[in-house]
């Protein structure tokens, strides 16, 4: 009796235990609806929607992105002026240099002053001195190439020649002064730097003198050291040059008056500086016009065509 009764309740109990199921299920939807967003279509069970406003994002992303875009490429024609700028502030120094280089080499040649700290201020300025030489002590700095100042000064500054030799430096005794020092004789082709082959060159007794003032100067990257030892010398460090040699660290390039029949030719002394900045500026604001126009061509034209 008690089992056909349990079978006759069974029926209504599972009708309920569905019923609940479906309220759970429901219930668990509207949670994770709530949650995450999801919606519950007719026919399906708990399948996400999309979020209205994740359009919206994405099209505010991609607009940042070319916006940033833009400034970014801005950067070129901007950079560009900015260089062209410089060149030009770049071009007024080198003139300024080159008019006072040009001033002091042109000026009246002054007496040698007796107190070396003197020179410091007179670089690429004339002097003058009376003496002789002492060809027993020759130094050659080398490799040099032959100046032309003629030439230089018409093709702005750039090699004359491109024989290969030496620049013969010579110690001087300055009879008025009492002082030894050394005179850039000028330039000799490499058959021609063993004195052997140039004595008709070699200027013997007093002489008046006019060169240019020097400083000693510092090894440039990738030149060589000085070799004392072999009579090498690839710049001019005058504390060497005079220690070996016995002279004061004072240092003149003698003028090309001074050039003797068969001897170093002078005026060796290069005071032309290139100026090649005024085609930097024409390439620099060049490239800024080009780019600036297609910057204009490409982002302003295309945001016009996107408002349309």
């Amino acid at each position: 009796m008690a089992a056909v009764m349990a079978l006759a309740v069974l029926p209504r109990r599972m009708t309920r235990w569905s019923q609940w199921a479906y309220a759970g299920r429901a219930q668990f939807c509207a949670v994770r609806r709530s949650v995450f967003g999801f919606s519950v279509r007719s026919g399906m069970v708990c399948r996400p929607r999309r979020c209205c406003s994740s359009t919206a994002e994405t099209a505010a992303a991609k607009a940042e992105d070319d916006s940033f875009l833009q400034w970014f490429l801005l950067l070129i024609p901007a950079t560009a002026f900015g260089l062209g700028t410089w060149q030009v502030q770049r071009r007024k120094w080198k003139l300024k240099l080159i008019a006072e280089l040009e001033s002091r080499v042109m000026a009246e040649p002054i007496p040698l002053p007796a107190d070396p700290m003197e020179l410091k201020n007179l670089e690429y300025r004339p002097v003058k001195v009376r003496g002789h030489f002492d060809h027993s002590k020759e130094l050659y700095i080398m490799p040099r190439t032959m100046v032309d100042p003629v030439r230089e000064a018409r093709d702005a500054g750039r090699l004359s020649s491109t024989e290969s030799g030496a620049h013969v430096v010579t110690p001087f005794h300055c009879s008025d002064l009492g002082v030894t020092i050394l005179v850039n004789r000028g330039f000799v082709p490499r058959k021609k730097v063993n004195p052997e082959t140039r004595q008709k060159g070699q200027v013997l007794g007093e002489v008046d003198l006019v060169g240019i003032v020097r400083l000693t100067e510092n090894r440039k990257p990738f030149v060589p050291e000085n070799s004392p030892e072999r009579n090498h010398w690839y710049y001019r460090d005058l504390e060497a040059m005079a220690k070996i040699t016995g002279a004061d660290p004072i240092f003149i390039d003698a003028d090309f008056h001074s050039t003797a029949p068969g001897g170093p030719i002078g005026g060796q002394t290069r005071v032309t500086l290139r100026n090649e900045h005024m085609q930097y500026i024409l390439t620099w604001y060049g490239l800024c016009a080009a780019t600036s126009y297609l910057w204009f061509q490409k982002i302003c034209t295309s945001d016009t065509h996107h408002v349309k």
